[in-house]
């Protein structure tokens, strides 16, 4: 994998031709396709250290082209939409998608998002496992099961479950973990945490409406808490 390598998907020549330009005074190389299905082959190929995808796309779009190459491509994948709504971020974010921008977007904006994508990308952290009986995380090796069977977790979704267990007990402003996972310059960003966190009840816990794991601090933000002891125990039986 090329480090300063940039893969950008786009239907649109122009559009393309100005984010070639962009990046590339900012020190990238740039690589191009015009559809998801070349992208996915190109990612095969190239191996680039950050793909930047539109969502509207003809021959494969932008959110079943990111399914597809989340199967064998771990970098951080930034999703371009024209709408910002809850429901899309919450798809671009389930396909696989790291962040999104929204057009028409400032340039500055692009790369700051970039730039933090990489730098997460470059920082992986060697973490411990944490098992309870229903739910076992493997931070290191970015891998969750619940009872026993594999879940798998979009990368945002990961990066905030590990910033709540990290920190397990201890409530977690908005705040905080929008700086740690998304960046510095992403901390009114409620919104986006609110889908997010709502995908990983709706993945880790037994009822998404009632969450054992994942608490909300009415106004503050959210704790990572474990079950009481007493509950995880099986029952025991009458003597």
């Amino acid at each position: 994998m090329n480090d300063t390598t940039i893969l950008v998907v786009d239907d649109e020549p122009q559009i393309r031709r100005v984010l070639r330009a962009t990046l590339s005074s900012s020190g990238y190389d740039v690589i191009e396709a015009k559809h998801g299905q070349e992208a996915v082959d190109m990612v095969m190929r190239e191996r680039p250290a950050l793909i930047l995808m539109d969502v509207n796309m003809p021959v494969m779009n932008g959110l079943e082209a990111c399914s597809k190459i989340r199967l064998s491509f771990d970098g951080p994948i930034i999703m371009v939409t024209v709408r910002n709504s809850e429901h899309d971020k919450i798809l671009a974010l389930d396909s696989g998608a790291d962040d999104f921008v929204v057009k028409p977007f400032a340039m500055g904006e692009l790369l700051a998002r970039i730039r933090a994508a990489l730098r997460r990308s470059a920082s992986e952290e060697q973490l411990p496992k944490i098992e309870t009986r229903e739910l076992s995380v493997d931070l290191e090796n970015r891998r969750v099961e619940v009872r026993g069977e594999r879940v798998h977790l979009t990368p945002k979704e990961f990066d905030v479950l590990r910033v709540l267990m990290i920190h397990q007990g201890k409530p977690l402003t908005h705040k905080k973990i929008l700086q740690t996972v998304w960046g510095p310059d992403y901390a009114e960003e409620t919104e986006t945490l609110r889908a997010v966190i709502s995908q990983l009840r709706k993945k880790i816990e037994k009822d998404s409406a009632r969450p054992r794991y994942i608490l909300t601090e009415p106004w503050l933000g959210y704790r990572f808490q474990f079950p009481d002891v007493a509950s995880e125990r099986p029952p025991r039986r009458k003597s």
